[in-house]
């Protein structure tokens, strides 16, 4: 009775690791996974305990956490499937599978996982042999499994870093274009240097594009979200929030009669809808949160707003761009337009271990804050 209830508990871990791999690599949404998703927030949760005794230096170990969690995932399904063959194979050792060199063959448990695993490895080499059909076709069955399952897992682990790879070249695009400050005006006054805005107008379209793609490959591959560097400039916050503001100070600041055309062109449009995208996917997946509405700005906040907004017009006038002649109207349409994405960036942005200074530096802080309105 033992051996059979010890044969079916190996017989659904074997599937339960199958159907996680599955859903990991094959299937591939977020949120799919059942033993690897949960082992990967479990040991995001581990690192930011850890990493808040470090201060300066949280974003050292936290870099380390995406890795790390990669390493654990193949290694769970490796140890999961030889753990699950050995329960299958341990009752039966002896009988029907026995030492190939004709000896006494051990029937301890370490030996049924010695046996598992070189049944399930392409190099084989466990010294023992299965005497039954059937388990000769288990051990096909196994030898299989293990050939697919590391094709499977090199595959998505080049993947994996794809993926990162364009996220990270997405942000580090994005900062250069700010001159190297994360101040969206920055960014607007190059794409539209001298207020020509024809060729920036291609480079928006493209950010559209890759801002959707860094989206979608979070939402394919997970674990992306636990690849957490110390530069802000790779983070999804930052992306977000530099993407945002951008789209925010162009459809508030710009002159109506001559860039109208590109305040409801297409490329904003995607720019704005793929960020939100972006944010929304994390926030619902990673912290567990519903549908929040905006939350308006108290006084002092909706003020900061307003300076960093008109900072950003005189940023646009400097470049040689025409900007819109009632400031007050924009600036009240700047803070209408903030309120609907400044507080996904705050809820995600700490999640990471990531201060509001650091990922919006272009916002006043309450020191500079008080000099501007001591100055005005």
């Amino acid at each position: 009775m033992l051996s059979w209830i010890e044969q079916a508990t190996g017989i659904a871990l074997v599937l339960l690791i199958l159907l996680d791999v599955f859903l990991t690599v094959l299937y591939a949404r977020i949120g799919a996974g059942i033993v690897g998703y949960r082992m990967a927030l479990a040991v995001w949760r581990g690192f930011r305990s850890v990493a808040r005794y470090f201060g300066k230096n949280r974003g050292a170990v936290l870099s380390f956490c995406g890795p790390v969690i990669l390493v654990l995932l193949v290694a769970l399904w490796a140890f999961g499937l030889t753990l699950g063959t050995a329960l299958v194979v341990h009752p039966h050792l002896g009988t029907a599978i026995r030492a190939a060199s004709g000896e006494p063959t051990p029937t301890d448990f370490i030996t049924a996982l010695y046996g598992a695993a070189g049944s399930i490895s392409i190099v084989g080499g466990s010294g023992l042999e299965p005497q039954t059909m059937p388990f000769r076709f288990y051990f096909l069955f196994n030898s299989l499994i293990g050939l697919s399952i590391l094709s499977l897992t090199l595959t998505y682990l080049m993947q994996v870093y794809s993926a990162l790879l364009s996220r990270n070249a997405l942000g580090i695009k994005l900062w250069v274009m700010t001159r190297n400050t994360g101040d969206a005006a920055e960014l607007v006054a190059r794409v539209g240097a001298r207020g020509n805005f024809s060729a920036g107008y291609t480079n928006l379209s493209e950010v559209a594009g890759e801002i959707v793609q860094v989206k979608e490959s979070h939402h394919f591959y997970p674990v992306l979200f636990y690849f957490r560097f110390r530069e802000t400039y790779y983070s999804a916050s930052q992306i977000a929030l530099i993407a945002l503001d951008s789209v925010s100070l162009m459809r508030s600041a710009l002159d109506q009669d001559e860039f109208g055309w590109l305040q409801d062109s297409s490329a904003l449009d995607g720019v704005w809808e793929g960020s939100f995208f972006l944010l929304t996917t994390l926030e619902g997946n990673f912290l567990k949160q519903g549908e929040v509405p905006p939350k308006p700005p108290d006084d002092v906040l909706a003020e900061k707003w307003r300076e960093r907004y008109l900072a950003g017009v005189r940023r646009l006038q400097a470049a040689g761009i025409r900007t819109r002649q009632n400031l007050e109207a924009g600036a009240a349409q700047y803070i209408n337009l903030r309120t609907k994405w400044h507080s996904h960036i705050t809820n995600l942005a700490p999640a990471m271990l990531f201060r509001m200074d650091e990922i919006d530096p272009a916002l006043p802080d309450e020191r500079r804050h008080l000099q501007l309105r001591k100055a005005s």
